[in-house]
This record gives C-alpha cells, sequence and structure tokens, in this order.
C-alpha cells in the first residue's frame, strides 16, 4: 500500500483490539478532568474494556467530599443500569424451564390490573402500560418513608393501565419492581440472594444493595439547586429502588458483567440475543429497547447501553459487543451530565470518528513525518509540497510527539468547487489549526496547510 493509504486505513480502523496507548489514557484523563471542571461534579469513576478486557480503571475528584484521595474501589449506586441485571435474572429462570418470557403477569401477580393482559417481556420492555412510580428527578415525599416492593405495585400497578399493553414504550420503574417480586415468587429465594448465586458469584463480582451495603468509603451523594453551591443529597428511604435500580459497584466490578455480554458467557447466547432483540410495539414500530437495555448504533457501531439516575448519583453504561469493547462512567452528583461528557469523549476516541477527521488526521501523520503521498493530492497541491515544505513540516512538527487531540473545528462547507474543512490540533502546550481543501466526496486534496493558533 502507499503510505497515506497504509496509514489511513490504520487510523480508520479504532484500536479495539489492543491496550489503549499512552497518549489515549492521557486523553481520557483530560476527558475527565475537563467534564469535573465544566459541570462543578464531585467525582467520576472510569472503566474501559476494549479486546474484551478491562484495559483501563481510574477514578477522580472528591468521591467523600473531602481531601481523601478517590479509589476504583469506592463504589457507587448505579440505578436503573440495574435493569439489565434484573431481565437477566428472568432469562435465567426461562433457561431453568421455570417460566416463560411470554407468561402473563397473572400467572405469578394475578391482583395487578389487567394481569392476564401484560407479559414479562412486556414488564422488562417498558411496554406493559403500568404507570412510573418514579418519573420525578428528585425524592418526593413518600419516599421519606421505607416502603416494599409490594407496596409500590399496591399504589401504583394496581390503578388503569396508561395504555393497552405493548401499544406503546413508555419507561417504568413499576415493571421492573413487578419482575423483581415474579423472580422471587419462581426461585423461592429474595432478589438480591439470587443475583448473588447466579450472577455475581460465577463472574466473580463485587456488587451489593444500595440501601444495606453502602460504606463510609463508598462515593457520597450530592446535588445543587440551580446555579447554587454543591450540597450533600439524602437517599431515599429504604426500598424503594430495589428490582428497577438497587444495586451498588464500581465500574470495574460492573465491567465482568460487560465482557460477559461480549463474550456471550453465564447466559445462554440465545438469552444474550434476547435481551439484545427489540421490541417491536403492535402498531409495527420499533421501540429502540431490548429487556432492560436501550439499543441503537453509533458511528456504524451497535451499541448496547443504559443509564442511571437516582438522588445524587448518574451513570452511563455503554457496550459495543461486535467491537468487544464497553465504557462505564459514573458519578456521584445528579447534575451536571458529566457522566454522559466523560462517555462521549471515551467513545469518540475508542470507535474513531467520521470518515472525513479520520482522512484528515492520516494526511497530516504524513506530512509531520515529511512524506508525501503524491496520489493523494492534486496537482496544485504537489506543485506545493517541495522538498523544502516536507521537510519543514517534519522539523517543527516531529519534535512535538503524539498530538492529545485531533477534530473537526466547524461542519464542511464548499467553496471554490472544493469542500473546506477545518481542523483543530492540540498538544499540552500548543495549538494547531489545519485549513484542508479537497475534490468533493472523497477526491483528491487541493490544500492541507498547517497554522500555529493562539490559546
Amino acid at each position: 500500500m502507499r503510505p497515506a493509504l497504509l496509514l489511513l486505513a490504520l487510523f480508520a480502523t479504532p484500536a479495539l483490539a489492543t491496550p489503549l496507548t499512552p497518549a489515549q489514557l492521557a486523553q481520557i484523563d483530560r476527558i475527565a478532568a475537563q467534564a469535573l471542571k465544566d459541570t462543578g461534579t464531585p467525582s467520576a469513576s472510569v472503566a474501559v474494556v476494549t479486546d474484551g478486557k478491562l484495559q483501563f480503571a481510574k477514578a477522580y475528584g472528591r468521591q467523600r467530599g473531602d481531601a481523601s484521595p478517590p479509589t476504583t474501589t469506592a463504589a457507587y449506586p448505579i440505578a436503573s443500569v440495574s435493569k439489565q441485571i434484573t431481565a437477566a435474572a428472568i432469562l435465567l429462570l426461562a433457561e431453568d424451564g421455570k417460566l416463560s418470557l411470554d407468561d402473563k403477569v397473572s400467572k405469578y401477580l394475578p391482583e395487578l390490573t389487567d394481569a392476564d393482559k401484560v407479559t414479562l417481556r412486556q414488564l422488562l420492555s417498558h411496554t406493559s402500560g403500568y404507570r412510573d412510580f418514579w418519573p420525578q428527578n428528585y425524592a418526593f415525599s413518600a419516599m421519606l418513608k421505607p416502603t416494599a416492593p409490594d407496596g409500590i405495585l399496591d399504589r401504583w400497578a394496581k390503578v388503569p393501565l396508561d395504555f393497552a399493553p405493548g401499544s406503546q414504550w413508555q419507561y417504568s420503574n413499576t415493571g421492573f419492581v413487578a419482575a423483581g417480586l415474579i423472580v422471587e415468587k419462581v426461585s423461592g429465594e429474595p432478589l438480591m440472594r439470587f443475583l448473588q448465586q447466579r450472577i455475581f458469584q460465577p463472574l466473580h463480582m463485587k456488587v451489593g444493595d444500595m440501601d444495606t451495603d453502602f460504606k463510609p468509603s463508598d462515593a457520597q451523594p450530592f446535588t445543587r439547586f440551580a446555579l447554587g453551591p454543591v450540597r450533600p443529597a439524602k437517599a431515599p428511604a429504604e426500598g424503594w429502588l430495589y428490582a428497577a435500580g438497587q444495586l451498588l459497584t464500581t465500574p470495574s466490578e460492573y465491567s465482568k458483567w460487560n465482557i460477559a455480554r461480549i463474550n456471550r458467557t453465564l447466559l445462554k447466547p440465545a438469552s444474550w440475543a434476547e435481551q439484545e432483540r427489540e421490541v417491536v410495539l403492535t402498531n409495527g414500530k420499533g421501540s429502540s429497547y431490548g429487556l432492560g437495555v436501550t439499543l441503537d448504533d453509533v458511528r456504524g457501531h451497535k451499541r448496547v447501553q443504559h443509564g442511571g439516575a437516582a438522588v445524587g448519583y448518574l451513570t452511563d453504561n455503554r457496550v459495543y459487543p461486535e467491537d468487544h469493547a464497553a465504557v462505564m462512567v459514573v458519578i456521584n452528583a445528579d447534575f451536571g451530565n458529566a457522566h454522559n461528557a466523560i462517555a462521549d469523549g471515551i467513545e469518540a476516541m475508542i470507535l474513531g470518528g467520521d470518515p472525513e477527521t479520520t482522512r484528515a488526521r492520516a494526511i497530516f501523520d504524513q506530512l509531520r513525518q515529511g512524506k508525501a503521498d503524491r496520489a493523494t493530492f492534486t496537482d496544485n497541491f504537489n506543485a506545493f509540497l517541495t522538498p523544502q515544505v516536507l521537510a519543514d513540516h517534519r522539523a517543527s512538527l516531529m519534535p512535538l510527539g503524539e498530538p492529545q487531540s485531533f477534530a473537526a473545528k466547524r461542519p464542511t462547507r464548499l467553496r471554490g468547487g472544493f469542500t473546506s474543512e477545518v481542523y483543530e490540533v492540540r498538544y499540552p502546550n500548543r495549538k494547531l489549526i489545519i485549513s484542508m481543501r479537497a475534490v468533493p466526496n472523497g477526491g483528491k486534496v487541493e490544500e492541507f496547510l498547517i497554522y500555529p493558533e493562539a490559546d
């Protein structure tokens, strides 16, 4: 292959099958630090899987609101990221032949509204019609007192359904409370004991119940009212999250579950496929949701994800099964969305950018080495790239080392029959701007000029 085409091929394929590079590790540090600074979030804990292995785990900031150093062993409540575990419990019982996803809820909880019309699959896919008991993003007054699963169902699952089962998608914590009780009825064991025996112990995961296992050394919750100061948050009383979001763990520990998903272990492959199959509504429209997981594609890569929100905490867990990669971020704040910003940055790093940015980066890499694949460029730019020009590129750019980031500065435009693209290259103490012109639709490059930019 020509040098430039080889560089393009190498850069266009994300380094998912190898350990993260030192430059990538440093980039994660910068992404996390910037997100915490921008939002005022006290702390974050991050885990990254590539090549089906945990490659990175690190904590940042103030997990306990004091000067104690952050640790990756400090646990965070992961809230609704727990839902895929509850769904997995139902799938395991289905593997055992003890129930079916198409069983009606009436077989187990006949007292619930229209239980003879709602299936277990609909409980796990938010298509049951049972009203969500916690749509608020704060703890409402009833949550100051302890509750039990039956108490939640008595109040929210014995009123008329919000819609006919299967006809709509509407997030419902209530459905997962019902699913948790069904696991207990069918298995004859408390939910957490079943999860420990069938999921966490086989995967050697350290996972607890946020109501009973939270320790002073774990990440403490924080909140903020409007633009006021960051303040300690108070969790709801016991019993409110249950099967909808009760789990307490670290990103490193939860990565073992992500790796099981990637490798199709613990559950049978057919069960994993069932969890990741989009549930289709009765009108034929897709729901973008499986069984306790959100399903989509990003940059051409299949993604299985779910977020979690509890008082004082936010979580984002993303798995790319076909790429053997995963990202999990937890923060001890229920504001600012630093967890999404960090996950977005890492996702872009490991999956690679858009094709235009990938192409520009490959050209930058060859020019900074003083090389030029002449077939890549137009006659005009080939004439511009004299031996002196190439030598100056190498002498001035190679000492800078690997850039911290390479990103498009603005959307591509057209000018004079060429695309007009602008990229920014960041180093620890320097920024560069690139002006690129090219024949549309991936044609030859007419201009690739590199300038210094003031901070």
